[in-house]
């Protein structure tokens, strides 16, 4: 767990003949950071292919084919050209040395990696940092439960009722500010909910937390054009019990840090 000082961090994206500035990082005391190990290489995304490679041209023109942590669609993320950010790892039992990391997209900056939020969440719970989740003495991770899954987290404390925490990455945006989730048909997203709820009916707590890893969203919402099954189930389990959370996250090519809570516009009673 990093805590870190209040400070304000700029960085330029850098393109063929144009300098801008994409974003400054407000890092706030004592806030639980996800730093990367070391620094980013920036380069242009080239092309996404077999989910998982992705090859890129860095800045300093070395082509590389690097790995791309994410089995989803990643609409509007997979453009040929993009900036990207990708990280290096010294381990010679890797195939591929590099990881892309991050994407500069609308001029926002997006987290691809889909492990980084429950690495996000785990540093957030130790340092307290979200409200919502405090007061648990214990943090637990891929406990089993339900049938055949592992829950991303069960939180514990001797004077309440365990909390069986999902976590998912949110990196979709089609129109304005708003976070969608998921890009694709997500069968198994569908069945943790079903999970929740029942850990809801057995006189337990459960919450279902989005992540989101862009920095131009300030509200959340399921994307039923593209997964009306999960928009459904994710507006009966909360009818049921189930806690939905969306966090925002501010992201640098230095760290990344679960920053403060969106609305969910599919909210009973929101507009």
């Amino acid at each position: 767990m990093s805590k870190v000082n209040t400070s304000t961090r700029s960085y330029c994206a850098c393109v063929p003949g144009k300098r801008q500035e994409v974003t400054k990082l407000r890092l706030t005391p004592y806030m639980a950071a996800m730093n990367f190990p070391s620094p980013l290489d920036r380069g242009v995304l080239v092309s996404r292919y077999k989910r998982f490679f992705a090859d890129v041209v860095l800045d300093d023109g070395r082509e590389i084919t690097a790995h791309c942590p994410n089995p989803g669609a990643m609409l509007g993320l997979n453009t040929p050209g993009l900036p990207a950010w990708v990280s290096r790892s010294e381990d010679p039992k890797r195939k591929l040395a590099h990881t892309v990391e991050l994407v500069e997209a609308d001029g926002a900056l997006v987290g691809i990696n889909t492990m980084h939020p429950n690495r996000l969440v785990a540093e957030a719970l130790a340092a307290d940092a979200i409200p919502e989740l405090t007061g648990y003495a214990k943090h637990r991770r891929e406990v089993r439960y339900g049938t055949n899954s592992r829950v991303d987290f069960l939180l514990q404390a001797p004077d309440r009722a365990p909390c069986w925490l999902e976590v998912k990455n949110c990196h979709l945006r089609r129109t304005g500010t708003l976070a969608e989730f998921p890009d694709c048909v997500a069968a198994r997203s569908l069945k943790h909910l079903r999970e929740l709820t029942a850990m809801v009916e057995a006189g337990e707590r459960a919450v279902m937390l989005f992540v989101i890893q862009r920095t131009d969203c300030d509200a959340f919402s399921a994307c039923a054009e593209l997964d009306p099954a999960y928009a459904i189930g994710l507006a009966q389990a909360a009818a049921a019990g189930v806690e939905v959370l969306a966090y925002a996250c501010e992201i640098s090519p230095e760290r990344v840090v679960i920053s403060h809570t969106v609305p969910w516009v599919g909210a009973a009673g929101s507009s």
